[in-house]
């Protein structure tokens, strides 16, 4: 048998669409067993590029061939295994609505992990992959309550049953918590020594390359640069020195104020308050008070209930009706609407992007947060979208207001919903790991933007991240969640 020279090999290849063509033709070439890191900069292709590599973006010129030994079967689709960025938060399921998380009755109809993954072909494989990922005491919880680790340890048991050649993961260490990254980064150098698989990583931060990845494959402009050994990629890169300009940092805080605010110095209180979903506890009598002014970071393992104690906050969760849950001074259920408490709440989160699945242009997008929907269902004012302008201009995006928003990229994605959140000038600010899946320099930046409009008068956050060099200085309060007994 002759030598395998390769197992992807593209020569000059151009992208028959131009809508998701790179800037320069393609040249690329993965030996077997050598495990690899797509890194750049949120834009920079990272996406078009796997896109190309599995086929999913037909050429027009050039050549892109395959050699998958020893697999049996030369199919592209069976060989290739992707877990996409939206995919971290369960499976691309275009049934998935935005509140379905907190909404008992109606994971009822939510397929559990056991059959999702569907019939057991190799028994003795399965067992080595369920305790090697710990997924046994998961098979039978219903998928959408599954936390951020355990999603992430599906998903990848799912795409390895099927015995792949080549798995490809996008940002595969977003929205875990510093020891499950630790356990996901030895699983993934177990799997690497392990028989044939190939693993190829797309990450947009220089830290989230393992020690397992032999080669760097590095991008910028929509530009594929020279693969190299990833001790000379990061030992040739210089610190990213950054954070918001003055004349910005300036610029927020100057702002005129949108709303008067309410008068209230409590801006949420929480009193003896519990959730669970059948056998599991996520909340025990939590008591919190929030006042105006304060800038709180929220943490705790995943798992802990943080993004269920945010969507109490943000009226997403209708067990909030049945606690004893303050916001703005008025106690929940006394008269106020969802969008009487939502009108002073700017907020993103994971689950957000996951579900917004609108193809609008990034300006609708960022205007679809002066009504608090997904999607724009009423033309804005000239004025108003003139604000959403000025934000797009603050992020740094104002060149994407005419994009669908589908076509940009995942960090793209998450500065549009960034300003979404700030776009009304909101009293509380709700921000559920605001900075994943960004570059080091839009880390830096949207970290200054938070601490500048945190700065202006009685303007209140909770933040909530694994890292915690990303949270603001302003932070001057903190909640430790700890993860329930069932």
């Amino acid at each position: 048998m002759s030598e395998q020279p390769y197992t992807i090999c593209l020569s000059g290849a151009v992208a028959r669409n131009p809508q998701v063509r790179l800037a320069m033709p393609v040249d690329l070439e993965l030996k077997p067993r050598e495990h690899v890191a797509i890194v750049g900069p949120n834009g920079a292709g990272k996406s078009l590029l796997v896109d190309m590599m599995t086929g999913k973006s037909p050429l027009l010129s050039g050549s892109i061939a395959y050699d998958f030994r020893p697999s049996p079967t030369s199919s592209v689709y069976e060989n290739i295994k992707y877990i996409a960025f939206r995919d971290t938060y369960g499976g691309a399921d275009a049934n998935y609505y935005y509140q379905q998380r907190w909404n008992a009755h109606d994971q009822e109809e939510v397929p559990l992990v056991r059959d999702l993954l569907g019939p057991v072909e190799h028994p003795e494989a399965t067992d080595r992959l369920f305790e090697l990922f710990r997924l046994g005491p998961l098979l039978d919880k219903p998928v959408i309550l599954l936390s951020s680790g355990e999603l992430r340890r599906f998903q990848l048991v799912k795409s390895l049953l099927t015995v792949p050649r080549i798995l490809i993961i996008d940002n595969p260490f977003i929205g875990l918590d510093a020891p499950t990254r630790t356990l996901l980064t030895d699983l993934l150098g177990q799997l690497a020594a392990y028989g044939n698989l190939q693993i190829v990583l797309v990450v947009s931060a220089d830290r989230d390359i393992p020690s397992f990845v032999a080669h760097v494959v590095p991008m910028a402009g929509k530009a594929v640069g020279a693969k190299v050994e990833r001790e000379a990629y990061l030992q040739g890169r210089v610190p990213l020195s950054g954070g918001l300009s003055d004349a910005l940092a300036d610029r927020i805080r100057e702002l005129p104020y949108m709303h008067a605010d309410y008068a209230s110095d409590e801006v949420i209180r929480l009193r003896r308050v519990s959730i669970r979903y059948g056998e599991r506890t996520i909340l025990r009598e939590l008591d919190w008070v929030v006042r105006r002014g304060e800038h709180w970071a929220l943490s705790g393992e995943n798992g802990a209930g943080k993004s269920t104690l945010l969507s109490l906050v943000c009226a997403d969760n209708p067990q909030s009706y049945a606690c004893d849950i303050s916001l703005f001074g008025r106690r929940r259920g006394s008269g106020e609407s969802i969008w009487d408490i939502k009108r002073h709440i700017g907020y993103v989160s994971p689950e957000m992007h996951r579900a917004y699945r609108k193809n609008l242009p990034a300006l609708d997008i960022v205007a679809s947060g002066l009504q608090d929907s997904i999607g724009l269902y009423r033309r804005p004012k000239a004025e108003d979208l003139d604000t959403c302008r000025w934000w797009m201009d603050i992020f740094g995006i104002a060149d994407l207001c005419d994009r669908p928003f589908l076509t940009l990229s995942s960090g793209e994605q998450r500065l549009c919903l960034l300003a979404r959140a700030f776009v009304k000038d909101p009293e509380l600010l709700v921000l559920d790991e605001p900075l994943h899946g960004l570059d080091a320099r839009h880390r830096a930046q949207v970290r200054g933007i938070i601490e500048a409009f945190c700065r202006r008068k009685n303007k209140t956050l909770v933040m909530v991240t694994h890292y915690e060099e990303e949270l603001p200085p302003c932070i001057d309060h903190r909640l430790h969640l700890t993860r329930q007994g069932h």
